[in-house]
């Protein structure tokens, strides 16, 4: 975890790609008053986006699952250079909508030299069966902290969660684990994983707090999907010296304030 000041430690908030059209002007009026009293790194996501720009990115097609369980959108060159349209679509609004209301920000493409990724997995299931794919995913294996230049009240940065390898190419990855990993680098003590569901379930129950051995559990067992994605995130943020990872679809005020959402910590 990186050391920073009080003044200089940032709220990582994930914006959901599947929720940010329905992020009314109340929202982003509290992200906003929350931007003047801590730095904000935001994150985000782009599925919605990419299945407008497309009907084939909402086919089944478009998604693999590895040999884990694991999901991932597949991605060739074509796919990357489609993210990178959305994304910079996205964050004109996004940037647009943060100095409307006296927020200074700025976008960062993770693949400028922000994160690397590590090598990806390359068995996927296919027509039921296993077979190497070449798909431009990676894990994250490291976010260079010092490309957050000004981590100030009154100032943000929006994040483009793509990544570069060992062998140059640009490789997508999950966002969520992506602000995970920034989070981290940037000694955060809150994520905050703003999503289109207001709890974590379990048993159909709303849980509104949680270990995070205990999210853990659940993940393996229960969690599908993106909430399993979002569990793995939680894990890895939280090893990393994240205090406190909080998920939910309210304002970041109500989701730190505890009054809605769910919240992992270590204990």
């Amino acid at each position: 975890m990186s050391e920073t000041t009080s003044g200089t430690t940032p709220t990582v908030v994930k914006l959901g790609g599947s929720c940010l059209d329905d992020l009314a002007g109340d929202w982003w009026d509290d992200l906003a008053r929350h931007g003047r009293e801590r730095p904000l790194v935001l994150v985000h996501g782009w599925s919605k986006p990419l299945k407008r720009l497309s009907p084939r990115y909402s086919e089944p097609s478009a998604i693999l699952r590895d040999r884990y369980g694991n999901q991932s959108r597949w991605t060739t060159p074509e796919v990357i250079a489609d993210i990178k349209t959305v994304s910079a679509r996205l964050g004109e609004d996004v940037l647009g909508r943060l100095e409307q209301r006296g927020i200074a920000a700025e976008r960062l493409l993770g693949s400028d030299g922000l994160v690397a990724a590590g090598e990806g997995e390359r068995w996927w299931w296919q027509d039921r069966q296993l077979v190497e794919l070449e798909n431009l995913v990676g894990p994250i294996t490291w976010v260079d902290p010092a490309a957050f230049k000004n981590l100030q009240p009154g100032h943000a940065y929006l994040v483009t969660p793509l990544a570069r390898n060992a062998a140059g190419q640009e490789v997508n990855t999950d966002a969520d684990r992506a602000a995970a990993a920034i989070a981290a680098a940037t000694g955060a003590t809150d994520l905050v994983l703003v999503t289109d569901v207001a709890h974590l379930l379990i048993d159909g129950e709303p849980v509104r707090r949680i270990t995070a051995k205990a999210a853990g559990t659940f993940r393996d067992k229960g969690a599908t999907g993106g909430m399993r994605k979002k569990l793995r995130a939680a894990g890895e943020a939280l090893d990393g010296g994240v205090e406190r990872v909080v998920i939910g679809s309210a304002t970041v005020t109500d989701l730190l304030a505890a009054r809605t959402g769910t919240a992992i910590t270590r204990t």
